[in-house]
């Protein structure tokens, strides 16, 4: 009993920690109507990115802010919420509670997600709701993609590349995360190398800071 009791008390000084980091965090609107904020994921423990594509009522790879539902209330609620690969659902469903937002996900990727709501799947090629065009990244897994926002000039990516140490330190995610890691990180400079045929200025990344400015050049220092 006192050994439960020790447990229960360890998990609600993390819960108030964890609630505590939230609250200190802030929106930022990155460009005109573009907007990014970090959160901690409860699930892996470490603070992810979501951004809303506000004018077009989407949001990305959703988590709920330090402001919460209200947010969202008071700037326009989400119509759409957009994941870059399966794993990203986040807080998609209490958004689709709330909003009735449609929840969209790629096609080989939705296995994932059932019993947890109503998803709609798309697939690589498509253009979703807000100018947004579907990019095949693969190589870390089947679902991985990148998103090219047209009417950002941004290129939003999933787990393939990572931001946790400024604009100039893209990386990737740990070795003990990938099956095979030097033919993944092979494949994934492959996959990027071929996206930077697209004009895009801003680097959204689902781990990390966003590269607000030069995206293009650090993507390209990135697979060389």
């Amino acid at each position: 009993m006192a050994q439960r009791v020790i447990g229960q008390a360890r998990a609600l000084t993390v819960t108030r920690e964890c609630d505590r980091e939230v609250r200190l965090t802030t929106m930022q609107e990155i460009a005109p109507g573009l907007w990014h904020w970090t959160a901690r994921h409860e699930h892996i423990n470490a603070q992810v990115s979501s951004y809303y594509l506000q004018p077009e009522r989407v949001v990305l790879d959703p988590i709920l802010p330090g402001q919460g539902i209200e947010w969202f209330a008071q700037h326009g609620a989400p119509e759409h919420a957009v994941l870059t690969n399966r794993h990203h659902d986040r807080h998609a469903w209490k958004l689709q509670q709330a909003f009735g937002c449609e929840v969209h996900c790629i096609r080989n990727g939705v296995h994932e997600l059932e019993g947890r709501g109503p998803v709609t799947p798309f697939d690589f090629g498509d253009e979703l709701p807000g100018g947004i065009v579907v990019h095949e990244i693969d190589a870390i897994c089947p679902d991985e993609t990148a998103m090219y926002l047209t009417p950002y000039r941004a290129l939003a990516c999933a787990d393939g590349v990572v931001n946790w140490g400024g604009a100039e330190q893209l990386t990737f995610v740990p070795d003990w995360l990938m099956d095979e890691p030097e033919l993944t990180k092979r494949r994934l400079r492959d996959a990027y190398r071929g996206l930077l045929g697209l004009d895009f200025e801003q680097l959204l990344l689902a781990h990390g800071e966003p590269v607000t400015a030069g995206g293009h050049q650090a993507l390209t220092r990135f697979v060389d």
